[in-house]
Formats: C-alpha cells, sequence, structure tokens
C-alpha cells in the first residue's frame, strides 16, 4: 500500500502534471470504483484542479466549485501518466482522468477490487475522510506524544492506526521502529519519555529521508518524470520484507510476525535483545518447539 513517503511524491508528480488544468473527462472502467452519487462525477469534468492535497491515504483532487474528487489506493491501486486519451489498461485498469496534456491513469493490480473513488462536495464532506491522525512532518513532540499515548496498544499497531497517526503502513512502520531499535511489541504504556523522544526524531528523520530518495528516483527516471514503480518493498529498506536476510546494521537474520493480510519484519538483535517474537501461526503450530531466543552467538 503506498504510504506516506509514496503519497507525497505522487502528489508532487500531479500537481507538475493537472494543477491548474481543466479535467475534461472522466472514463471509468468499472462503476463498482466510485462510492458516491452526490454530486454526479459529470461535476467534476469541465472544472479546474484547484489543488491536490492528502487526508491520510488519500489522495485529493480539489476542483472548482467546491468539488473534491478523493481516491484511495488501498493495497495494489497505482496512478500512471499516459498521453493524451490514452486507452484503460484492459486487466488493471480502473479509470481514466483526461486532461488537455495527457490522462491519468488509475490501476489496480488485484483481483480484489478495493481501490475507491468518491466524489464530494464542500469541505464539510471532505472532513469525513480524515481519521484524526497526527502528520508526522507536522507535529510536535507534545502532540506525538499524545497520541501515541492516547490509547494502549503494541507500537505497531499504534503507528499503523489512522486514528492515531497518518499516512503510515507496514512497510514504514516496521522501518521507523527498527531504527528506533525498539520493539514493534512493546507496549506504548510502557514508554519511557526518552524513548517517546527517540522515536519522534527517527520517524520524521526516516520519512524525510524517504521523501527525498524518493524524490531523486522520480526525477532521475526513465519517461515522463511520474513515478512508475511503487512498492510497499524497496531497495534499500533495513528490515521490512527482508525476511531471512541480513540486518544492514548488525548482520542478524531478519526475522517476522505474519497475521492476517499483514506483517511485521524486525532484527532481533538490534531491537528484542534476542528474543524470538510468537509469530501467531507458527509459534501455535511448533508449540513448545518454538525457540523463544535467537542464538546471538551463533555465525549468520
Amino acid at each position: 500500500m503506498p504510504e506516506l513517503p509514496d503519497l507525497e511524491i505522487y502528489i508532487e508528480s500531479l500537481r507538475s502534471k493537472v494543477m491548474g488544468r481543466i479535467l475534461l473527462a472522466v472514463r471509468l472502467k468499472t462503476p463498482f470504483l466510485l462510492r458516491t452519487v452526490d454530486p454526479p462525477l459529470s461535476d467534476a469534468q469541465g472544472k479546474k484542479v484547484c489543488g491536490i492535497t492528502r487526508i491520510g491515504k488519500h489522495v485529493v483532487l480539489e476542483m472548482e466549485k467546491h468539488i473534491y474528487l478523493v481516491i484511495h489506493l488501498m493495497v495494489a491501486g497505482r496512478f500512471l501518466w499516459r498521453e493524451k486519451n490514452a486507452q484503460i489498461p484492459k486487466k488493471i485498469g480502473l479509470a481514466a482522468f483526461d486532461f488537455e496534456n495527457g490522462t491519468l491513469t488509475l490501476t489496480e493490480a488485484a483481483t480484489k477490487r478495493r481501490v475507491s473513488l468518491h466524489a464530494v462536495r464542500g469541505e464539510e464532506r471532505l472532513r469525513m475522510f480524515d481519521r484524526g491522525g497526527i502528520e508526522l512532518l507536522d507535529s510536535d513532540l507534545e502532540s506525538f506524544s499524545e497520541a501515541l499515548r492516547m490509547e494502549n496498544h503494541t507500537l505497531k499497531r499504534a503507528f499503523t492506526d489512522p486514528r492515531l497517526i497518518s499516512g503510515i503502513g507496514n512497510a514504514y512502520s516496521d522501518e521507523i521502529l527498527h531504527r528506533a531499535r525498539i520493539s514493534p511489541l512493546k507496549l506504548t504504556s510502557r514508554l519511557t519519555d526518552d524513548e517517546i523522544e527517540l522515536l519522534y526524531r527517527a520517524s520524521r528523520e526516516l520519512i524525510i529521508e524517504w521523501i527525498q530518495r524518493l524524490r531523486k528516483q522520480s526525477r532521475s527516471g526513465a519517461g515522463n518524470g511520474f513515478p512508475e514503480k511503487v512498492t510497499a518493498f524497496r531497495e534499500g529498506m533495513a528490515v521490512h520484507g527482508r525476511f531471512g536476510k541480513p540486518c544492514p546494521e548488525c548482520g542478524t537474520p531478519i526475522q517476522r510476525i505474519v497475521y492476517a493480510e499483514n506483517e511485521c519484519n524486525y532484527c532481533p538483535r538490534c531491537q528484542t535483545g534476542g528474543k524470538l517474537l510468537a509469530d501467531r501461526a507458527l509459534s501455535r503450530l511448533l508449540k513448545a518447539d518454538w525457540p523463544k531466543s535467537l542464538n546471538l552467538d551463533s555465525p549468520t
């Protein structure tokens, strides 16, 4: 799922392409993409794009007459920039937004159609997409501390809860917690003030670093300067998607916990003092044979 750094690059790219441009037409390949009926999507056609912003993981195109097109890419949704009046891809295409200088295509590379498009009128209706989480790059240490301590959760859950922190998901929560060298299963109620400050600085530094890295990749890549390879598993990540590979800090094999459709990746040496966190599926299957710790003295 595209998270805060990826979405920021999308927004920068969209601003360079369609800011101030007239939306000539919206072509839907599937009507199930559109989740609202009032105002009709046709009301956005012929209107100028006045702003492009983000609410959590929603990308918002602000049109004239206070009409907003709100898009959530979910796990497999992506934007593509193509030539004017480009055809919608047959297998993964969902919609096309035609402008005088090109076409913004919306795709989803998954069998389950989860990407959503809402058309709403007025700021009051737009606010319903705000889950209330703080923005990491706009928050101070006090508001960050209040958000983490609002409820008693594991850090992994707290960082991915949009009611607490906005725009962060599985990938960057793994990276932030590794950067801070704190266990993903540590409870927020047990955090010290020093740990809160460490997490605050680690999260902001890491997100800024990845925005800068992705911006550079987007500008130096081949083609039209629009991000094409948006993925949750990026080269250069420390732990996310690197199960079994050596930690870049200490060389210990990265471990993971798999639950539902999500996973948590961590380094047992850097983050848990060598303790292996219980995997809901494997630990129940192995029971007494489930190893409690990693032999940190053995070669990696």
